[in-house]
């Protein structure tokens, strides 16, 4: 299970971790929690506006890692 994750959440290389991809985790894993918390406690909490900022901070992430494309190390065994 360790490995699956840390392919998720490591680039190209599998050895280095990406600060998007971990972001981006933990923004769905935060809207989850809030709103589980909103439901027990009778606190309201507007899911779709959560989302809604959500989906642009994911949409700037996917646009810095496409930026950042060239930049990533190489795969283990591929050729420079």
């Amino acid at each position: 299970m360790m490995l699956f994750f840390k392919h998720c959440f490591t680039g190209i290389d599998n050895a280095t971790y990406d600060l998007g991809k971990v972001l981006w985790a933990l923004v769905c894993v935060v809207g989850l929690g809030l709103s589980v918390i909103a439901f027990f406690t009778g606190r309201p909490f507007d899911l779709s506006a959560f989302a809604l900022g959500g989906s642009g901070l994911l949409a700037a992430g996917a646009a810095s890692l496409r930026l950042k494309m060239k930049t990533e190390p190489a795969a283990q065994g591929d050729a420079p």
